[in-house]
């Protein structure tokens, strides 16, 4: 009887290895170019003083350089099990970025999540990418580079908002979320819902710093559309400020992009404020773009965004970006932008991210570049 038990026994545990099957990936991106800007600021202060030109070697031209490692185990029955750490380093001087707390720093700034995904779509908990900005980079032709688009747009509206650059926790929206639980339900004939839900974990105060967000996707037949509800309370705390459940984070954004032959062409609209406070933050946000795919290797995108103080009309702020990329091979492109930005008023909407511009000033800026992906 003992041997027949651990017969079934092994017979069990090799069942299970055939459908326990995983894997890990080591990736990440490097991307460096020459950057030039008419005007350079040392902070995203509104009150900021012009230091005039500037000309280096500089990080993320098309997007951030970044490394990380992704695993995925298959549990059976359809089924699995996944993991993504993940986070940005500075290519010209190896440093890390993108700290969440002011002076701080991580290893892991951008993801580090683990979830299950199945038949019924997946679910994702751990500090990760917010769904908003997946919504808006599919329905910007510029596709939410970090020079001259969309994500350049929110983030100018989060700098007039009061949003230092010191870490990730800004006024409006979220780039990413700590503490974040994220389901993603299937596809269904191209439409598709992406639910937040980010608990606060203060004590005594269940609404504290917590996040919400639902953002509803189609994509199908060259036609992507997006609309996009983001909730948040306790938002960019000082670090001596205590929680207290505050809602003061909102963003709504509504975006369609449209590609035909090689054409693209895209437009959006967003409003940011702060629901406790409107007079404090009320902001709107006006996009376009359009994009040429020539040939397998060869793009051209360019876009227009607009920034409005809803509260202070002497506040507005306009951004035409161009660029072009060049596929040397399917892991290495080479690309080439150039940028404006007429900002008025307090308005200091950046043309590359990381790089400030001089508030209430035209500004002026380019870049040539290379990025590796491995």
């Amino acid at each position: 009887m003992k041997l027949k038990w651990s017969s079934v026994a092994v017979l069990a545990v090799m069942a299970g290895a055939a459908h326990a099957q995983s894997s890990v990936l080591l990736y990440g991106a490097i991307d460096t170019g020459l950057f030039y800007q008419s005007t350079s600021a040392a902070t995203f202060s509104p009150a900021a003083k012009n230091g005039g030109h500037v000309y280096g070697l500089k990080d993320a031209g098309i997007y951030s350089s970044f490394w990380g490692m992704k695993g995925t185990e298959d549990i059976g029955g359809g089924y699995k099990v996944n993991f993504r750490l993940q986070g940005v380093f500075n290519s010209g001087n190896g440093k890390l970025g993108l700290s969440d707390t002011t002076g701080g720093t991580a290893i892991f700034n951008q993801q580090t999540t683990i979830g299950i995904s199945g038949p019924f779509g997946t679910i994702d908990a751990g500090r990760q990418y917010a769904p908003m900005i997946h919504a808006m980079a599919e329905t910007d032709v510029r596709a939410a580079q970090y020079f001259g688009s969309i994500l350049g747009a929110w983030l100018g509206v989060n700098q007039a908002a009061g949003w230092s650059g010191t870490n990730t926790s800004v006024p409006i929206g979220a780039l990413y979320d700590s503490n974040a639980i994220v389901y993603q339900t299937p596809r269904f004939y191209g439409a598709s819902v992406a639910l937040e839900y980010a608990p606060g974990g203060v004590p005594g105060q269940i609404q504290g710093v917590t996040r919400e967000s639902a953002v509803l996707r189609y994509s199908n037949y060259g036609l992507n559309l997006a609309a996009v509800y983001y909730n948040g309370h306790d938002t960019n705390l000082s670090a001596t400020t205590p929680a207290t459940g505050v809602d003061n984070n909102r963003f709504y954004y509504f975006g369609a992009k449209y590609t035909f032959h090689g054409l693209s062409v895209s437009a959006s609209y967003g409003i940011g404020r702060n629901p406790a406070n409107t007079n404090h933050a009320d902001y709107e946000i006006i996009s376009g773009g359009l994009g040429y795919q020539f040939n397998p290797f060869l793009r051209v995108t360019s876009g227009y965004y607009y920034l409005k103080d809803r509260n202070n009309s002497a506040n507005h702020s306009s951004e035409y970006a161009l660029g072009a990329e060049y596929g040397l091979s399917k892991r290495t492109l080479v690309y080439a932008q150039v940028g404006y930005v007429a900002n008025r008023g307090t308005m200091n909407q950046t043309i590359t991210y990381g790089a400030p511009v001089a508030p209430g000033a035209s500004t002026t800026a380019a870049m040539i570049g290379i990025r590796h992906t491995f």
